[in-house]
């Protein structure tokens, strides 16, 4: 167990931009940073990391929090686990606290998973450069294929022995159970054999975004052709690999900073070009893309370039998966190397400035690409022709931007030498082709041209939720801050005799104020989250009236990390900046902030009040053979003070006016 000396260590030393942008390319927003949501499929950004107070929130799925709270919800981690993450990363030493017998028990599967793959990955490591077997074998292949040292240990590469059981047999004299070198796959179990899966196998370890262990790739080196050339991995807990791309840890900073990624198909693809000094390449292993490894590109670039093998047939095959990207919304090039050359080869054969030459010349826009690709094969075939037109126009279809659909009709009209006419036609069919589909899934009836609306939906506001939510955003935004509070007193007058307001003055501090004002009607919360965040403020800033509240954001319990971050972001999102150079100078919050609290309270006494009338009315309508003196008496009270409450409401209201 973690001690509660270092946990206070990793939150004072850990800065959340620098954590959360190894994961998301921020940029630079007044005093805060922005990028793209890591949780939703977004287009514009509307991820906000403030610096200032060591916060975060996504403003599209509403997550939010601290460094630990982002890789909790990013990485999966647990809360140890992003512990200890940001102790590494930050070179604080960790003091553990022996745990006991049942903690020990009480370890969740998955950092099993996570423990039993790290020690597979060692030991793969160890056998490839301390065994005879390993350096003759495995190290001979990798030198083969021109890895230098470095190259092998930033991989983490490694050999698994041509043996049936020899890792098993470690891993269990290590300790670790083989429940979970079973999960993991690297154990294969049948009866009661069990056998190694990545046998005589050279091995390519497979990261996380953070750099955790979650499967491997093995190619195999020996004459088998029964055997698969490369295995990967089953799925488990910890590995899903159509979320995965390899090399994307190694090459994470370098896509952001190049603002660029180059898409290869296999593990030597990566590695070869990251040795040649080209690191912001991954790879989709051989398998078909998805869209959630296109996600992970995205969050680093909105530019991906798709490198090609020399072979003409592959070429025409791999184009067809292409649409996918372009339905993300990013921009696509694609780069193809000489016949019977692919990525590993060519960078191989050549320095690290032809390289890039060829990059920079031969990489074109996709959809031009794929216009003069099938325009040449269709050659002066009238019906080959058509189908290439359709083809063309339905990969230009899947571009969610308008003004680029336009911009490539145009351009594809250029090269297949036909009318922008006829090509808008068709993209105008394939549309309403694509809505009719989508129609019918949804069961839905829909008449030719008919433009349909949605119907409105109206959603009945919780005002009690929005006035309670109101009341803890001040709190954490002003509650130390101190004002003068214009109230309003009874007094009878003199003439008359009535009932009048008279303004009075009260300098004190926002929470101060706050929990005099509700108190006086001995008032609860009644969200359950916003009455917690209540007292715990409250209960602090009594302590200490001059605690900082951007500590009490940092040290939130993540259950209430989501709704404070976005109260807190909330007020920079929308801040105006440098207006006055413009020569406009809007009034700031802040000088507000004294009536601000004064209606809020207001508000919610009122309701409150209200709610509270209309429950003793029930009692007394639900029993009207008894009498009820006492809740009478009640009510007429209750009706008095919400009359004086909305008075004092009005003459605000006529005060703010006359300013």
């Amino acid at each position: 167990m973690i001690s509660q000396s270092t946990i206070s260590q990793v939150f004072e030393t850990a800065r959340v931009e620098e954590v959360i942008g190894e994961f998301v390319q921020l940029k630079k927003s007044g005093s805060n940073y922005k990028g793209l949501s890591p949780f939703t499929d977004e287009r514009s950004p509307s991820f906000m990391v403030s610096p200032v107070k060591q916060i975060w929130k996504d403003f599209s799925s509403g997550k939010g929090g601290n460094a630990v709270t982002f890789l909790m919800e990013h990485e999966h981690f647990t809360y140890p686990e992003a512990i200890r993450y940001l102790a590494k990363k930050y070179n604080i030493e960790i003091e553990e606290i022996e745990q006991t017998n049942e903690q020990k028990q009480e370890a969740n599967e998955r950092e099993s998973l996570y423990l039993v793959n790290e020690f597979a990955n060692t030991y793969f490591q160890d056998i490839l450069l301390n065994t005879d077997q390993g350096k003759a074998i495995g190290l001979s292949y990798f030198k083969e294929r021109g890895f230098t040292n470095e190259t092998i240990k930033t991989f983490g590469l490694g050999y698994s022995l041509e043996d049936w059981q020899a890792f098993t047999e470690a891993a269990l004299k290590k300790g670790y159970q083989l429940e979970f070198l079973e999960k993991t796959g690297l154990t294969i179990v049948k009866d009661d054999k069990r056998i190694d899966r990545f046998k005589g196998r050279v091995m390519f370890p497979i990261h996380s975004m953070s750099g955790r262990i979650l499967g491997f790739g093995g190619r195999i080196l020996g004459s088998d052709k029964k055997a698969a050339k490369y295995l990967n991995s089953p799925e488990s807990e910890v590995y899903h690999k159509s979320k995965v791309l390899y090399g994307l840890f190694q090459a994470k900073q370098s896509i952001a900073k190049e603002d660029n990624c180059y898409l290869v198909e296999g593990y030597t693809d990566v590695i070869q070009f990251h040795q040649k000094g080209i690191k912001n390449v991954v790879a989709s292993s051989g398998t078909a893309l998805t869209p959630e490894q296109i996600r992970l590109v995205n969050r680093l670039t909105k530019n991906i370039t798709v490198l090609f093998d020399g072979d003409a047939a592959g070429i025409r095959a791999a184009i067809r998966g292409v649409d996918l990207i372009l339905e993300q919304g990013m921009n696509v090039k694609v780069c193809t190397f000489p016949n019977g050359e692919d990525p590993d080869s060519f960078a191989k054969q050549n320095t690290l400035t032809e390289l890039t030459t060829h990059l920079e010349e031969n990489a074109k826009d996709f959809i031009q690409y794929k216009a003069s690709l099938l325009v040449e094969d269709s050659g002066n075939d009238p019906i080959k022709k058509a189908e290439t037109i359709r083809d063309i126009v339905n990969s230009i279809s899947k571009i969610p931007d308008a003004i680029k659909r336009e911009v490539y009709i145009r351009e594809c009209s250029k090269i297949m030498d036909i009318s922008e006419d006829v090509l808008f036609s068709t993209l105008a069919q394939i549309g309403k082709k694509m809505l009719a589909e989508a129609s019918k899934s949804q069961k839905t009836e829909q008449k030719a041209f008919e433009v349909i609306r949605d119907e409105p939906k109206v959603q009945k506001v919780d005002y009690q939720y929005e006035l309670e939510r109101k009341i803890i955003e001040i709190l954490l935004l002003y509650g130390n801050k101190t004002e003068n509070f214009e109230d309003f007193a009874l007094k009878e007058n003199d003439v008359t005799g009535d009932l009048e307001l008279e303004p009075v003055l009260l300098n004190a501090k926002v929470f101060e104020k706050i929990y005099l004002d509700l108190q006086e009607d001995e008032m609860q919360f009644s969200n359950p989250q916003f009455k917690k965040l209540y007292y715990s403020i409250i209960d602090l800033l009594n302590q200490n009236p001059e605690y900082n509240l951007n500590q009490f954001a940092i040290d939130i319990d993540p259950e209430f990390a989501p709704e404070v971050t976005s109260m807190i972001i909330n007020e920079e999102q929308h801040k105006l900046d440098n207006w006055e150079r413009n020569h406009i100078y809007p009034k700031k919050k802040s000088e507000g902030l004294a009536q601000l609290v004064t209606e809020t309270i207001l508000s919610l006494r009122c309701l409150l009040i209200y709610q509270k009338n209309e429950a003793l009315q029930s009692m007394t309508a639900n029993d009207k053979d008894t009498v009820h003196t006492e809740v009478l008496e009640d009510v007429m009270n209750y009706k008095k003070l919400e009359k004086l409450i909305s008075r004092k409401q009005e003459t605000l209201r006529v005060v703010r006016m006359k300013h």
